[in-house]
C-alpha cells in the first residue's frame, strides 16, 4: 500500500504485517490506487487518511517493529536429554554411494573422506551392542518416462551400476539391511517404516549425504512417524556450509537432537544422555 509522508512529501510503501486481514483490507480501500499530496500532507482522492494510519505502519518511522530476531520463532523449544537404548534403536546411513562420493560419479561431493571416520566409530559402537545397521541407497531405473528426481537433478544412481553402491570405506554388509529409494527421503514409498516396527525400533541415528536433501527429508518423515531421531552434525555434508547450519539447525529445533559422533558412540556404549552439539541460527 503505498502513502505520501506528510513531512516529506515522499510516498512511502506499508506493509502492516500485524493487522487482521479484514483491517488491512479496509485501509487498502481507503487508500486506494492513487495518492495525492493536499494541503493536510496526506489525502487520496481528496479525502483525508489520518484515520486510516492507524492501519498502516511506516516502514521507515518503525523499523525495529518490523524486523524479527532471528531465533524469535525458533527459540520456543523443548531440549529434554534423550538416551538411547540398544533395543529401541537402529542407525540410518543415507546415500554413501559412490556416485556422490567417488571420483568419476555423477555428483561428487567433496570431501566425503571426512565423514568416514566419525560415521565408523558410530557404526563399529552399533555393531558391538547389536544396533542394526540400515544401508541407504539412492537408486534409480533406465527406461522410465519421467524419472522424478531426473526432472531437477543430472542422471545418477542408475540400478544395477557401480553408483548406487556403498563405498568400500565404510565396510557395508551383505548380512545388514540394505533399502532402495527412488526419492529423497527413506521413507517414501518404501518399506523401511514396516521394517523398523517389525524390530520394534523407535530411535532413530541418521547421517549421510546429503545433509540438506535427503538427510533432511529423512529426518522430517521420521519425525512424522513418531520415530525419535538423533543426527550427529560430524556424519553429515551439505551442499556448502550455509545449508549445512540452517539444515542442522531447523533439525536440533524441530525435529530431532543434532549431536555428534562421540557423544552418540558413548550413547550406544555407555548409555549416557546424549550431548546436544551448538547449532548456529
Amino acid at each position: 500500500m503505498n502513502i505520501i509522508d506528510g513531512h516529506t512529501n515522499r510516498t512511502r510503501h506499508c506493509t502492516p504485517l500485524s493487522m487482521p486481514f479484514s483491517q488491512r483490507k479496509t485501509a487498502q480501500a481507503l487508500v486506494g490506487a492513487a495518492c495525492a499530496d493536499s494541503a493536510s500532507g496526506l489525502c487520496v482522492n481528496g479525502i483525508d487518511l489520518a484515520s486510516a494510519t492507524v492501519f498502516c505502519m511506516s516502514i521507515n518511522n518503525r523499523p525495529k517493529e518490523l524486523a524479527m530476531p532471528v531465533d524469535s520463532f525458533s527459540s520456543h523449544r523443548h531440549d529434554d536429554a534423550m538416551r538411547l537404548d540398544p533395543q529401541r534403536a537402529a542407525i540410518i546411513v543415507i546415500d554413501m554411494v559412490n556416485e556422490f562420493c567417488k571420483p568419476g560419479g555423477a555428483m561428487v561431493l567433496p570431501g566425503y573422506e571426512t565423514l568416514v571416520a566419525p560415521q565408523l566409530a558410530v557404526i563399529e559402537a552399533a555393531r558391538a551392542g547389536g544396533v542394526p545397521i540400515i544401508w541407504v541407497h539412492d537408486t534409480h531405473r533406465a527406461g522410465m518416462r519421467r524419472e522424478r528426481e531426473w526432472v531437477k537433478r543430472t542422471p545418477h544412481c542408475l540400478e544395477g551400476s557401480w553408483g548406487p553402491e556403498i563405498i568400500e570405506d565404510l565396510g557395508a554388509r551383505d548380512d545388514e539391511i540394505h533399502l532402495i529409494k527412488r526419492r529423497y527421503s527413506a521413507f517414501f514409498q518404501t518399506d523401511l517404516d514396516l521394517t523398523l516396527k517389525d524390530m520394534q525400533v523407535d530411535q532413530l541415528v541418521i547421517f549421510g549425504v546429503v545433509t540438506n536433501i535427503c538427510v533432511r527429508s529423512t529426518v522430517h518423515d521420521a519425525f512424522f512417524q513418531g520415530y525419535e531421531v538423533v543426527v550427529p552434525s560430524d556424519c553429515c555434508a551439505a551442499t556448502g556450509p550455509r545449508e549445512q547450519e540452517s539444515s542442522l539447525y531447523d533439525i536440533a529445533t524441530h525435529f530431532g537432537v543434532v549431536s555428534d559422533s562421540a557423544s552418540v558412540v558413548a550413547a550406544l556404549r555407555d548409555g549416557t544422555s546424549l550431548q546436544p552439539a551448538s547449532v548456529a541460527a
